[in-house]
């Protein structure tokens, strides 16, 4: 079972030429017949923070947060979260929509999931770019610290990727996961500290938040760009997330791995 498993992920790395032609290929295919085209990925990001940034801190008057502008504490926590929202709910129906590859034979369909990571993360880099200008516009200090977010990012792809893999496979048999995964992503959106700062909670409530592996990934993205706190700092934490991350991944993998010669049946 071993050898098997670590030949399923083998086969990723072995199809990294056929990921990355696809994932350009799905980014291209989401802009045809735009005008604009590949602009839109800059324009949403933008018209999002700004729209929060105008709700939040001219509507609700929310104050900065530990002396750092709002709209900069809030673009580094929408960041992670959202490539992480991407890609899960995009990989719940990656299988469905990609019949006509799954039922030839030589295909690899564990794949898909992980297109789905890569061709999410141009929309990511713009993400940052954005995070960065705001740094720049508010005269923010830079710091060695902004690299350890790779760190986060390949925490954060771990446990999506795990993710991917389940509910792929799973919507491929009961097509309500789907809608469940929507659901499931809306309610951790306002669960995680993306708009409002988690030590306003009682220590027990905060305990309890804590155990979402995203507070790590979210916090971890404004420990880079924000309060410069290296990665090892909070090494319980770190333990707890990757174990999560790890068992997540591993079992993602399994069920895929077992549900998949079945897809072409159903499908």
């Amino acid at each position: 079972m071993i050898r098997s498993f670590f030949y399923f992920i083998k086969l990723i790395f072995q199809q990294k030429n056929l990921i990355l032609s696809m994932a350009k290929r799905e980014v291209a295919t989401q802009h045809i017949g735009s005008f604009l085209g590949f602009i839109w990925t800059f324009v949403h990001p933008m018209i999002m923070i700004f729209v929060f940034w105008v709700v939040f801190s001219l509507g609700f008057k929310v104050k900065p947060t530990n002396n750092v502008p709002f709209v900069v504490w809030l673009t580094a926590g929408m960041a992670p979260w959202f490539v992480f929202s991407d890609i899960v709910n995009g990989s719940a129906g990656v299988i469905v929509s990609n019949s006509h590859l799954i039922k030839r034979t030589l295909f690899h369909s564990q794949i898909l999931p992980f297109i789905k990571i890569v061709s999410c993360l141009i929309t990511h880099a713009v993400f940052l770019l954005v995070l960065m200008g705001l740094v720049i516009f508010q005269g923010m200090p830079f710091s060695i610290h902004y690299l350890q977010f790779f760190y986060y990012l390949a925490g954060m792809s771990v446990l999506a990727l795990g993710l991917g893999w389940t509910v792929s496979a799973l919507n491929v048999f009961i097509r309500d996961v789907g809608q469940i995964v929507a659901v499931v992503l809306q309610t951790g959106f306002w669960a995680t500290p993306i708009f409002w700062d988690i030590n306003m909670m009682p220590p027990g409530v905060q305990t309890i938040l804590k155990l979402n592996p995203m507070y790590y990934i979210v916090q971890g993205y404004r420990d880079s760009f924000i309060y410069f706190s290296p990665f090892w700092k909070n090494p319980y934490d770190a333990l707890y997330f990757w174990t999560v991350a790890v068992i997540i991944f591993v079992m993602g993998a399994l069920i895929f791995k077992k549900l998949k010669p079945h897809f072409a049946d159903v499908l």
